[in-house]
């Protein structure tokens, strides 16, 4: 089984040149009029779609309100990753720090107000 998301915003665009930028991220799909994107980061798949789109079933309508969820990036060294957001010029919400259960990692935000948390595992 694999977990893939989607985030139902009116930042599409946006979010789409952030993840190409900061990422790397390749389009997988791209609707037209920017409705919704399907990105691919390494071998994980994160969508973005308009809100409120009638094609949609009730559930997929809502706008996601920029509260309440992270995703997590495993990266190998976190502190060369956060040198290279900060060489990009993405703001660090959270600066490095090592965590008692065995977790180096940072924290920036995505242009929906996702917290991406760049962890490298250090125990």
């Amino acid at each position: 089984m694999k977990i893939w998301t989607g985030i139902i915003t009116t930042q599409v665009a946006a979010s789409r040149e952030f993840y190409n930028r900061v990422f790397d991220a390749q389009t997988l799909y791209q609707g037209d009029d920017d409705w919704i994107v399907l990105l691919q980061i390494g071998d994980s798949e994160l969508a973005f779609m308009q809100p409120g789109l009638e094609t949609q079933g009730a559930m997929f309508r809502p706008c996601f309100e920029g509260k309440g969820i992270w995703l997590t990036f495993e990266v190998a060294d976190a502190a060369a990753e956060q040198a290279r957001l900060q060489a990009l010029d993405i703001p660090i919400a959270q600066s490095l720090r090592d965590e008692p259960w065995g977790d180096r990692h940072f924290v920036v935000m995505d242009p929906n107000g996702v917290a991406l948390d760049l962890v490298q595992r250090i125990a």
